[in-house]
């Protein structure tokens, strides 16, 4: 019946679990579920991020917007941004934004003294806590090991040029800009379910089969040698493309195949910038979107009292 609600108990399993990346199938809820999951990994799972640079020198090739601006795009450990406070709600230092309980100092001082070009990376940045810098991609398989690459380059120095500045960091989302949301990238897709009408594949040559599988821009069929079948070899590779009804279609032969996706079964891929492991990206945006649930109970909750008890309630609110 249409309209109706009823509660649901989503289930969650693993298939790939890495430091900046996950995939994992979501079970048993619907799309409004998925994607409300999607869009507060992307969005509204805090991270920390360079909000304020203030430049004491600056010689290089690159003026100080520019260098304001690649420093705050510089992903940085953002382990301890849930228990951290906004600056605007921060009481110890008034919303200015530049207390320990809210933000994060850095410091950088670079000159190049010889004829070499001096690379500035993210590595030159110093931290006024441990637990709060750049991201180190050296372990990642992306560089090579023989690579004298150090962090992410900020600007490169010849003979005589200096920088010098100030950043200080502080708790976002990804609302708010770009540079504070912890996702590379989150998809989600629905979980295929494929049928072969076998009786009409039967009625194929085996060119007219090779012709059907080759069809589909991606390899979801595949013909099995032995007994001469289409088989389905991956349908998680399917995009939804209809290529393969198009094709059957073409042949002359309508409801070759069915293919229509699960909509209670999501398979999601969630890539992290690495400021936070994927891993706990997805559980602190079960854990936003729980806080953003409750709100929203209190707030029926709020206006229940309303209707039950008028003005009064209102007024104990100091409305």
């Amino acid at each position: 019946m249409e309209g109706v609600s009823y509660q649901r108990f989503p289930r969650v399993k693993i298939r790939e679990l890495k430091d900046d990346y996950v995939k994992f199938e979501l079970r048993d809820t619907d799309a409004s579920m998925a994607n409300a999951l999607r869009r507060v990994m992307i969005a509204e799972v805090p991270t920390i991020a360079i909000d304020l640079v203030e430049i004491e020198v600056n010689s290089t090739v690159l003026n100080d917007e520019f260098i304001a601006h690649r420093l705050g795009l510089i992903p940085l450990t953002s382990e301890k941004a849930m228990s951290m406070r906004f600056s605007r709600d921060c009481d110890a230092c008034d919303g200015d934004g530049q207390c320990e309980y809210c933000s994060v100092e850095f410091h950088l001082r670079a000159k190049c003294m010889g004829d070499q070009t001096l690379d500035v990376t993210s590595k030159d940045l110093i931290s006024s806590d441990h637990n709060v810098v750049p991201v180190d991609f050296a372990d990642s398989s992306a560089y090579d090991s023989s690579d004298q690459q150090r962090g992410i380059i900020i600007v490169k120095l010849r003979r005589g040029q200096e920088l010098r500045l100030r950043a200080i960091a502080r708790k976002g989302i990804g609302k708010d800009h770009a540079k504070w949301s912890p996702a590379a990238t989150v998809t989600f897709l629905y979980e295929p379910e494929i049928h072969i009408n076998e009786d009409l594949m039967e009625t194929l040559t085996l060119a007219e089969k090779q012709a059907w599988v080759e069809s589909s821009p991606t390899k979801v069929f595949d013909i099995d040698e032995a007994t001469g079948q289409v088989v389905v070899v991956d349908p998680e590779a399917y995009t939804y493309d209809d290529e393969v009804i198009k094709k059957a279609e073409a042949m002359g032969k309508p409801g070759l195949v069915e293919i229509y996706g699960k909509e209670d079964s999501f398979i999601f891929t969630v890539e992290s910038t690495g400021a936070i492991k994927a891993s706990q990206m997805v559980l602190n945006a079960i854990e936003v979107l729980k806080q953003k649930l409750d709100a929203v109970r209190l707030s029926e909750d709020t206006v229940e009292a309303d209707d039950q008890f008028g003005e009064l309630g209102a007024h104990m609110r100091g409305g």
